[in-house]
């Protein structure tokens, strides 16, 4: 299937415009006229190779919404014209304890990548969302409901699973105390699902300016970390504190805050490995842990409870040609909250 798309040609080089094949159906599979294609950061970091050696050239993009276009012969999942979703990852072996769970994501073979990886053939590298189409087995693929704004639902396909996942193995509810350490594409995320599922939320930022953002998204409280004892009003106070940010940040201010049996989540990849103290930990016996992104049928479930609660995430639709200053301004940390790209332009 001919496709055209944008594409890191060599490590560390600006994204160009790009044409290449895409496999014809087999039985299974699903076409998609991709509609709209999310930017996340990971993107940058695997298209400029800070996360060791990577696949060239490179389409990027698991953030991915679009239209069914054909289905293979032995499709029962979706039909041609459906809305249809595309995240992070785009098949696994199938058959371990995790696949079995539903928990592909944690495949005891490792997941194969929507973008930048090998399929399961061995061979073929797989070619993300920066495109016009894609083609993905229907068992990985999910339906978008028709109520959710489609280019403000591309980016839930990761940045919405990510928070959405660790707020419903940690059972967060009325009554739970979440904290969010960033308000990015990813930690805005996390209020608007916190908010929904009743818990108290409170947001840590190091951008005081972003405290009104916050609290229009339902936060109920907001914390400048770039005053001196920040953390000292929520001392053994957070059930839950997810941290979303990659910044190398003091995280033993951040245990301090969780109460009895309580957890910290690492999200956001840090480039260093964080300092942590024991006593941090033993004190409260409290606990730290990681949540990547989740399976098929919670991809599935997020999207129904974000229909429910009207959840979509904050964006700047752009066009491909701007996808090399979409990026720059993404480091910086300028956009609010998500880079769109408008994939009808490719």
């Amino acid at each position: 299937m001919k496709t055209r798309g944008y594409a890191a040609l060599t490590p560390k080089a600006p994204l160009a415009p790009y044409e290449f094949e895409r496999r014809e159906l087999r039985s299974g599979d699903v076409a998609i006229e991709i509609l709209y294609a999310g930017i996340c950061h990971s993107d940058i970091h695997q298209a400029r190779e800070e996360w060791g050696a990577a696949k060239f050239p490179m389409v990027p993009g698991h953030e991915i919404a679009g239209r069914v276009s054909a289905i293979g012969s032995s499709v029962t999942k979706f039909a041609v014209g459906d809305l249809i979703g595309v995240g992070v990852y785009v098949d696994s072996c199938r058959k371990c304890d995790a696949c079995k769970s539903g928990l592909g994501q944690y495949c005891a073979e490792g997941m194969t990548g929507t973008y930048n990886a090998i399929e399961r053939d061995g061979t073929t590298v797989t070619m993300g969302g920066y495109s016009n189409n894609f083609v993905v087995d229907q068992d990985y693929a999910v339906t978008i409901p028709d109520s959710l704004d489609l280019a403000a639902t591309a980016p839930l396909m990761c940045a919405g699973i990510t928070l959405y996942s660790p707020l419903k193995h940690w059972n967060v509810g009325p009554g739970s105390k979440v904290g969010i350490i960033g308000l990015g594409g990813l930690g805005h995320m996390g209020v608007k699902y916190a908010v929904a599922m009743g818990a108290e939320v409170t947001v840590f930022s190091h951008s005081p300016n972003k405290e009104s953002d916050a609290k229009a998204m339902g936060a109920h409280n907001f914390v400048a970390t770039n005053i001196e004892n920040f953390n000292a009003p929520y001392s053994n106070h957070f059930d839950l504190i997810l941290n979303t940010v990659a910044a190398e940040i003091d995280i033993n201010q951040y245990l301090s805050m969780l109460s009895l049996d309580s957890t910290l989540v690492f999200i956001g990849l840090s480039g260093k490995p964080y300092p942590i103290q024991a006593g941090a930990l033993l004190g409260q016996r409290r606990s730290i842990s990681g949540s990547m992104i989740g399976g098929t049928a919670e991809l599935q479930e997020m999207l129904e409870f974000s229909a429910k609660h009207n959840i979509v995430s904050e964006i700047e639709v752009i066009n491909p040609d701007y996808i090399n200053t979409a990026y720059e301004r993404a480091i910086a940390s300028d956009v609010k909250y998500r880079f769109v790209i408008d994939a009808a332009k490719f």
